[in-house]
């Protein structure tokens, strides 16, 4: 790999959801592999539709400990780039960790589509955990074929939506719309780890996942 081109970690900044309930980004799958990506050397831009600061997840603020050993990683997302100032950079990959912010302004942002798409024509790797897969629904191929068609990948799923209550909330179930899509759905139990590397694909099902999809990203960036 040349670490000379770095990871991007393209996050959520929407705040609510439909109903007007908070949101944001999940931040454990931020901090997890963000740690991990610095502690292995990888340059990591930290970029958001909007830029500035990101919201987070009430769900998921982090308790006294984690909040100690996830400093760094929480002092990154105080002021993001605009994805409109960085998305024509090179890039060795694009990750897109979730929270259910990035279900409504991940699928259909042209730049989040644009930034991805370009990383993947120049065979950098994609990766997503949890709802973080969004981002993918929208990506095609030079042909105009779905992106993630006859990709084996997981994502929340929709048993664990159903479980934390908002199925209703969401735009679309992510899981149904990436197999009308024509992907390959790889799914675990609920709410436990789970990664899956297709190519230059990786993908993680839930909270849960973050720190597999993050070893399977460092593991596929080195191989480059």
């Amino acid at each position: 790999m040349n670490l000379d081109k770095p990871l991007l970690m393209l996050v959520t900044s929407a705040a609510q959801m439909g109903q007007g309930q908070q949101t944001g980004l999940w931040l454990e799958e931020f901090a997890l592999p963000w740690l991990l990506f610095r502690e292995k050397n990888i340059p990591v831009v930290v970029a958001s539709p909007r830029g500035g600061k990101i919201p987070v997840d009430p769900n998921s603020v982090p308790d006294d400990e984690q909040k100690a050993e996830w400093t760094e990683a929480i002092a990154a997302l105080q002021d993001t780039w605009p994805l409109e100032e960085i998305w024509e950079d090179g890039f060795a990959g694009v990750f897109v960790p979730g929270g259910h912010g990035a279900m409504f302004d991940m699928p259909d942002h042209p730049l989040v589509a644009a930034v991805m798409e370009r990383t993947w024509a120049q065979g950098g790797l994609l990766g997503a955990v949890c709802h973080g897969p969004a981002a993918l629904v929208g990506l095609r191929n030079e042909d105009g074929t779905p992106l993630v068609q006859n990709c084996t990948l997981t994502c929340f799923t929709n048993e664990e939506e159903r479980e934390v209550g908002l199925d209703e909330v969401m735009p679309f179930l992510l899981a149904t719309r990436l197999e009308e899509l024509g992907a390959k759905l790889d799914l675990a139990d609920k709410f436990v780890s789970h990664a899956v590397a297709d190519g230059r694909l990786i993908t993680g099902q839930n909270p849960q996942s973050s720190q597999a999809v993050a070893d399977a990203l460092v593991d596929a960036l080195y191989r480059e």
